[in-house]
Parts: C-alpha cells; structure tokens; sequence
C-alpha cells in the first residue's frame, strides 16, 4: 500500500516537472522537421546523463539537431569538427607559455561547454578519438598535472558517417561502450522533405531559438528520473536480456552462439534500466514498464554486441540478433 501511495505521488510530481519537454519539443520544431525519432532519443540522453553517438548519411540534420537542442537549453555549446589532421590537444587543450609570467598556463579546449559536438567523429583516428574517453566517463579532464571536473550537465553528442563510407576510422569498442545511445538515422518522408525544402528556402532553419528550459531544470529531472519506480521482475528482464547475448545458450538461443563474437558490458545493463526510466519520464511516467525497456532496447545494445565474421557472411546485423533475443525473452 505505501509504494503504491509513493508511486502515485511520484506520478503527481514527474507530471509537473516534466512540462517542460513539450516546451522544448516545440521550439525544437520551429527548426528541424520531423526526425522526432532522433530528438527523443537526443531528449533521453539528457535525462539520463548519457552521451549520444547519431550514425547517418550526410544531411539528414544530425548537426542541425543537436545545435537545436542546444539553444533551446540555456547552456554552454561547443563544436569540433573531425578530422585526420585532428590532435587530442585540439579537444581537451594543452600547456601553453607565457611570457610574461614567465611559466606554463593552462589553456582549456572545446571539450569545456555542457554540451560538445564531436561532429562526424569517425573521420579522426584512434589516437584523437580516445582523448574524448576521460571526459566521457569521469567527466574530468587532465591536462599536465592539473585535474579540472566538467560543467553539469556535460553531454556529448556525437555524429558518424556509415562505417562503409570512405575516409573514416571505426570507433574502438572501448570508445563506443561509453555512449549511452547509438540512434541510426533514417531519411524523412515526402511530406517532411517537401517542408523541408519550405523552411530552407525561407531561412526558418537559419533562425535563432531562445533556450527555454535552464539547465537547474535538466539537472532537477535527471535526479527525478532516477527515482522513478523500477519493479524487480523489470530489472531481472533487463539482465536476462544482457546476459543473452553473452551466453545465448543458457536461454535456448543456441543458434545465436556462432554469431556473436562478444555480449554487452555491464554497461549495457547500467544503461538499459536508466534509459527506460528516461523513457518513463518521457512518457510522464512514475514506474518502468517492460515496453520501455523493448523501445529503447536497440538503441542501448546495437553498438555494444560484436558480430562474428559468420553473422557479416550471412548478412546478419546487430539489430536482428537484439529482435531475436526480445523474441524469445519472456515479458514480465
């Protein structure tokens, strides 16, 4: 009786809090036409102070979005374009001399903004995308000697061309496990395209937006997202999911074995429950529901299971073996 009196006040008050998504939703609109796929997922990212890697062709308004939602935040913004002549300092800065103090100073790189465009992140080597691993994780940067902890919230947000494009470098795993999500974008549809070319015509798309939600606020519904109720029977759901792509025998998915070379981390399993309680608040939700858990699902594990050289032969991606494993997992 008193968790169910604790979930419906917990109902009562994410309900409040979370008025504020719309409002974004619509400033958000005012630019970028369509694409809601790609703006909750950005949106999830936040709540759950995850990073967020979009993987798409070239101008399908990857950058565009996260600029948008950006402004809409009242929040500090940087961009670093990748490329191969990139170095670490580029990012994270370096020790520079100064003369007339006569010692080495700090200057910081773009790294130091609440919210950081890695654009097109696959077109810089191993070397350059590793200086992004420290901030990612211990949201902390060092440089020389000194130690300096990242403004909250701090979010990367970084695109990538399809890995069969020309000139780029696949990010290693260790890099890709630090992102919460791993979104694939899609081409709009003929009604979207055709505003699409309206608003560029026009210049709607070059427009200012005004930040509209403070970043007390983002900070305020992270700690609310992370109260929301999550029954065990879900939490078993999620690592029964995380597990299967491990040890797919042990969940009658014998044929999965050959396929998959390595299985999610317990970052997988971390994630997984704070996206779909990100999710739930979305939803303006108290609780967690085993369908939160399956919408978000792919985006979580895509980039977190290896496929075999037997899966590439037959033609078999990540996604399908996530379907799979959905499949065949019993629903709580």
């Amino acid at each position: 009786m008193q968790a169910s009196v604790d979930i419906e006040a917990l109902n009562q008050q994410i309900y409040q809090e979370s008025a504020f998504l719309e409002i974004l939703n619509n400033e958000a609109s005012k630019v970028i036409v369509g694409q809601k796929y790609m703006l909750q997922r950005l949106l999830l990212g936040l709540l759950a102070d995850g990073h967020v890697l979009l993987e798409g062709l070239p101008g399908l308004a990857k950058t565009l979005a996260i600029k948008t939602l950006s402004s809409a935040v009242g929040g500090s913004f940087s961009r670093v374009q990748f490329t191969p002549d990139l170095l670490p300092a580029d990012i994270i800065g370096t020790m520079i001399f100064n003369l007339s103090k006569n010692e080495f100073t700090v200057r910081k790189g773009p790294i130091f903004a609440n919210f950081v465009l890695a654009d097109e992140i696959n077109r810089a080597p191993a070397k350059v995308q590793s200086a992004l691993l420290e901030s990612m994780q211990e949201r902390q940067v060092t440089i020389g000697k000194e130690t300096f902890k990242l403004d909250e919230p701090f979010l990367v947000l970084a695109t990538q061309n399809p890995i069969e494009q020309e000139g780029t470098y696949p990010l290693p795993e260790a890099q890709t496990d630090r992102f919460m999500l791993k979104v694939k974008i899609d081409y709009p549809s003929k009604e979207e395209e055709k505003m699409i070319i309206r608003k560029s015509i026009s210049g709607e798309t070059t427009q200012q937006l005004d930040p509209v939600v403070s970043t007390e606020q983002i900070l305020r519904a992270r700690q609310l997202v992370k109260k929301i109720y999550m029954d065990e029977k879900i939490e078993q759901y999620i690592i029964d999911i995380v597990f299967a792509t491990r040890n797919p025998g042990d969940y009658k998915l014998e044929k999965l074995a050959p396929l998959i070379s390595y299985g999610g981390s317990p970052r997988a399993s971390i994630n997984l429950a704070l996206a779909s309680k990100a999710y739930a608040f979305l939803n303006r939700r108290g609780y967690v529901i085993p369908e939160d858990v399956r919408n978000i699902c792919k985006d979580v594990m895509r980039h977190r299971i290896g496929i075999s050289y037997e899966a590439e032969a037959e033609n078999i991606s990540q996604e399908d073996i996530i379907v799979e494993i959905l499949n065949s997992i019993e629903v709580p």
